[in-house]
C-alpha cells in the first residue's frame, strides 16, 4: 500500500534547476516518488491523493504515458493526457509556494525530515490555499461552471477532470 504526503511551503531556491536536482536526491535516498507542484493550483489533499493513486494505478496496469511516476502524478494532478500540457501545474521560477507531494511504498521506511526537504521546500503551516484564478485557467473550468455549483465545489470539479484523465486514451 502507498503512502502519500503533501507538504506546502515556499520553494526553497528559485532556481528551478537546483530544486529538481534536490528532489531528485530526495527520491533516490528515501526510495520514494517526489513531486513539486505550483500550490496555487492544488485545490486539496484529496485532490492529490486521487491523482497519486490514479497515476500509481496506471503504472500497475502498464497504461502510464510518462515514464517517471512523478510526472505521472503530475500528468493526472492537472487532469491532462499530454506531458507538455501537464507541466504547467508544475513548478517554475515564478512559483511563489509549492506543494510537495512524497509516495513511498514502504511502510518501513521512513520519511525525509524537515532538514532533509530544505534543499526543496521552507515548509508553512497554511496548508491548502489554492488561487482560484489559477485553477479556473489550469482546469478549463469556466464561469458557467462555477455558478451552476458554487464555489464551495470546484473541489469536486477538479477531480472530476483527474478522473476523466483515463478516458482521453
Amino acid at each position: 500500500m502507498n503512502e502519500i504526503r503533501l507538504l506546502f511551503g515556499k520553494p526553497a531556491t528559485r532556481n528551478r534547476t537546483e530544486l529538481i536536482s534536490a528532489l531528485r536526491s530526495l527520491q533516490s535516498s528515501h526510495d520514494c516518488i517526489a513531486q513539486a507542484m505550483d500550490a496555487d493550483k492544488v485545490v486539496s489533499e484529496k485532490h492529490i491523493a486521487f491523482a497519486a493513486e490514479k497515476a500509481l494505478a496506471a503504472f500497475d496496469l502498464g497504461r502510464n504515458i510518462a515514464k517517471d511516476p512523478g510526472v505521472e502524478i503530475l500528468r493526472y494532478a492537472a487532469g491532462e493526457r499530454q506531458i507538455e500540457r501537464a507541466m504547467l501545474m508544475g513548478i517554475s521560477d515564478a512559483t511563489e509556494r509549492v506543494a510537495l507531494v512524497l509516495v513511498r511504498s514502504k511502510s518501513d521506511g521512513r520519511w525525509p525530515d524537515k532538514e532533509e526537504l530544505s534543499g526543496i521546500i521552507e515548509q508553512d503551516e497554511q496548508g491548502c490555499s489554492f488561487q482560484i484564478k489559477a485553477v479556473k485557467e489550469t482546469f478549463n473550468i469556466s464561469e458557467e461552471e462555477i455558478e451552476a455549483v458554487g464555489i464551495d465545489r470546484v473541489e469536486e470539479l477538479v477531480i472530476e477532470r483527474v478522473a476523466l484523465v483515463e478516458t482521453y486514451r
